[in-house]
């Protein structure tokens, strides 16, 4: 019951639980140089809507990094990185979890492998990880883990698309619900209290927690409905084998290095723990440090690199992502992805017949209907009056964290702040609605 209750506040923003005892931070350390921000007057209404989420107590603090074409970005900063007095001020470089927003990155580094041919969109996994050749869908999944064979195998295209007919905690229920955690499929930090007893039953590597997904039947045939998934975490594991390295070496070769995103982290070094923002959970109108900064469980290595919930990073470093897709996989004449693979990882992916209408903000998503989904994003398929424009690809985290780049306004935003639930407070309508107001023609 208690890892039901955790994951459910990881994951979908449901709170409860007792606080945590608030622990001092230690000096933060200098930020990396870097030029100067654009002038804050570029955008008027984003920088009153910030102000007034901080002078409101609605976060301790937030950053907003914003991009129009290909330019560097601007930031927008308000408040601190926690509520305690000696909390560091927010800044571009402050460090937040981002929860799912790791889902895009995991999703470009798998488009990067079927552009070097090593893979392809609708090959199958098994292809890979053998142990998913014979899968098996749930008949009764209410009751029982009574199943049938899969009409059909698991793609690249399911995993990168949530049509794979994979879990979550988040929407899975009945026996298999239980069978995931008994398992230990729960890839994902929560805080350090929590963690001893999740990495008692969770798989000790990347390969090991795929293959164990592999043994406990689907939700639904794979390709015929999108459904919120660990789907980009087993994407973690073909990418290893598609490669011939690990994950996380993976990323840091082929994306983090070479755009020099140097404030991204699976484990936070100590040197910087000055940077990390607090994590906080409301319940009710209360807010409660839930993993505070000087003992966050992402001091301490994972037990392997999450695909889909892993990273803590810097709102310079995720616009750094953003700016590279806006410019059609390259940024400052360093290219890491052809313009034709980007292309398509922003289109819409979905199978045939499968349609996305959104998910609850709590889990990272978007509710609006004129979706479709892409690698590891939701696509709008239409102009949003007033708001974003078609082909708008993005995906936000479930501590509140917000990205996307609109290809059609030519304009990109990443926003972070640190508190369940996500959907406490509608900042991402908020941000929408006071951005594209500055930015109005």
């Amino acid at each position: 019951m208690r890892m039901k209750l955790m994951m459910a506040i990881l994951l979908a923003g449901s709170m409860g639980g007792a606080a945590l005892a608030r622990q001092a931070q230690p000096a933060p350390r200098p930020a990396p140089p870097a030029a100067a921000p654009a002038a804050i007057g570029q955008y008027p209404a984003l920088k009153t809507l910030l102000d007034r989420y901080v002078a409101e107590d609605k976060t301790p603090g937030v950053v907003a990094a914003i991009g129009e074409g290909t330019a560097p970005p601007s930031f927008i900063v308000a408040g601190r990185v926690g509520s305690a007095a000696g909390a560091a001020p927010a800044s571009p470089d402050s460090l937040w979890r981002v929860y799912s927003m790791t889902k895009p990155i995991t999703a470009m580094a798998a488009m990067m492998l079927i552009e070097d041919g090593k893979m392809s969109l609708d090959q199958p996994v098994s292809d890979f990880i053998p142990a998913f050749r014979d899968m098996k869908v749930l008949t009764d999944p209410a009751n029982s883990l009574a199943s049938r064979p899969a009409a059909r195998p698991i793609t690249i295209r399911h995993l990168l698309t949530h049509t794979a007919g994979l879990g979550y905690n988040i929407i899975t229920k009945g026996p298999l619900l239980d069978e995931y955690n008994k398992r230990g499929i729960n890839p994902a930090q929560v805080n350090a209290g929590m963690e001893p007893d999740m990495r008692k039953v969770r798989p000790e590597t990347l390969q090991a927690f795929a293959e164990r997904v592999a043994t406990l039947p689907l939700i639904a045939d794979p390709g015929t409905v999108w459904s919120y998934s660990i789907g980009l975490d087993v994407m973690g594991a073909v990418i290893e084998k598609a490669s011939g390295m690990s994950f996380d070496a993976f990323l840091q070769q082929r994306m983090f290095g070479p755009l020099g995103m140097r404030s991204t982290f699976w484990t936070v070094p100590q040197a910087d723990v000055g940077r990390l923002a607090d994590n906080y959970a409301w319940v009710g109108d209360n807010r409660v440090p839930f993993d505070p900064a000087a003992t966050s469980v992402y001091l301490q290595p994972p037990s392997f690199p999450y695909g889909g919930a892993g990273l803590v990073m810097s709102a310079r470093d995720y616009d750094r992502f953003l700016q590279m897709l806006a410019g059609g996989g390259a940024v400052d004449g360093v290219r890491v992805m052809k313009a034709q693979t980007v292309a398509v990882a922003m289109s819409n992916l979905l199978p045939a017949g499968v349609t996305f209408s959104g998910v609850a903000g709590g889990t990272g998503g978007d509710t609006n209907p004129l979706q479709g989904y892409g690698a590891g994003g939701s696509v709008y398929l239409r102009d949003v009056p007033g708001g974003a424009g078609k082909g708008t690809y993005g995906w936000g985290g479930a501590a509140g964290t917000v990205a996307w780049v609109d290809p059609t306004r030519k304009l990109r935003g990443t926003i972070m702040v640190n508190y369940f639930p996500s959907d406490k407070w509608p900042l991402r309508a908020d941000v929408i609605q006071a951005l594209y107001a500055d930015h109005r023609p």
